[in-house]
């Protein structure tokens, strides 16, 4: 098998301590390593000083998605511990009102909407139960998969005007990966691991690249005339799911929705027709730009469910400078750095990020790939 479709090749050691539990404490001053494929050489600077790297006319494309609290913690009727980890953001406009009785003769309204979620429990409850929160949420459990998904139907009380938007967001909890290990969420957490570019809810895992980017940059980058524009990928949870196959070219990529808006499309195809640059923020909008690409190296407007998988060999249309973090060893994010950049040097900028005491993954550092 070729190194670069064997999951072997994608290893690599990292010490507990690289990898970062909390943000620094200014978002644009986290490291950036500059990877320049053209000569071959790597850089080390200061996430701010990318505007050094950027001219007047390039176009940023960033991911607008926005990271809603996942994660409920409440409790069976028994008493038992239990958590629902939801895997998609409630669709209200699917959602169904319904009245039931509380005794006493008073009445409370639910608002009820289905969500796939994943269920933890030291007792695995029974189809039918209801699972309670807070006083303004419940759940009852609607249908249970063999992949260990479940449907929950989420219960709403708002018989005192209280959004179901407002509940979620005061009931849950945010997502944060495995690998931030601090045993609780941070308040700080609800702001730092969302983008300022957050706009629409649906995400359950920050897209990373994006958090390196303060108001103060922002503003520097739209006094250089660089247009920004937005895609939307919901992360899924997914982007967790560890890849079991040895080759590589086996493993089932995960579907994420994807929007992509006329006005962005056209910055896109303008930019390109211009010869100035794209600057692709993170590894979903390179997904959700090459998702809608087409053969003639253009994007349309587009929306639609992405299982685009990106692995060495892929034939970029689009991408070709990426702002990136630091990915898990033997990941499909992984992969998708490796096709662009090429495994090897990919490696090569890891160790020595490594020895130069980089933080890694979603809190981490930064590294730009220009090609």
């Amino acid at each position: 098998m070729k190194a670069d479709f064997d999951i072997a090749s994608y290893r690599y050691e990292l010490s507990v301590e690289q990898i970062a539990q909390f943000p620094v404490q200014e978002r644009d001053q986290s490291r950036l390593l500059v990877l320049d494929l053209k000569n071959g050489t790597l850089q080390h600077m200061n996430f701010i000083d990318i505007l050094s790297i950027f001219q007047s006319g390039d176009l940023l494309v960033v991911n607008d998605t926005k990271v809603f609290p996942a994660r409920l913690e409440g409790q069976k009727l028994t008493g038992g511990k239990v958590e629902l980890f939801l895997l998609a953001y409630p669709d209200f406009q699917q959602a169904e009102m319904i009245e039931e009785n509380t005794g006493h003769g008073l009445r409370k309204r639910l608002q009820c909407v289905n969500v796939p979620v994943l269920l933890k429990s030291s007792k695995k409850p029974k189809l039918g139960s209801r699972l309670f929160f807070n006083p303004l949420l419940e759940a009852e459990l609607v249908d249970f998969f063999p992949d260990g998904k479940v449907i929950a139907r989420l219960l709403f009380n708002v018989t005192n005007g209280s959004a179901p938007e407002e509940i979620i967001q005061k009931s849950g909890k945010i997502p944060l990966p495995p690998y931030i290990q601090r045993g609780k969420e941070h308040p700080a957490d609800r702001e730092r691991y969302q983008t300022l570019f957050a706009q629409k809810s649906g995400a359950v895992a920050a897209p990373t690249a994006g958090l390196h980017f303060s108001t103060a940059l922002l503003e520097k980058v739209q006094q250089m005339n660089i247009e920004i524009a937005p895609i939307t990928l919901h992360v899924g949870y997914g982007t967790f799911a560890p890849v079991r196959a040895k080759d590589i070219r086996k493993h089932k990529i995960h579907e994420e929705y994807v929007e992509i808006g006329s006005r962005t499309a056209e910055a896109v195809n303008r930019t390109l027709a211009s010869g100035k640059k794209i600057w692709t923020v993170g590894t979903t909008t390179v997904r959700a730009l090459e998702f809608a690409s087409d053969e003639n190296g253009r994007i349309a407007a587009r929306q639609g469910w992405c299982s685009l998988y990106i692995y060495p060999g892929y034939k970029f249309r689009i991408v070709k400078n990426l702002i990136t973090n630091f990915h898990l060893p033997g990941s499909s994010l992984l992969f998708l750095v490796a096709a662009l950049a090429g495994r090897s040097l990919i490696l090569q900028a890891y160790e020595e990020a490594k020895q130069l005491g980089y933080r890694f993954y979603s809190y981490g550092d930064a590294m730009l790939i220009i090609t």
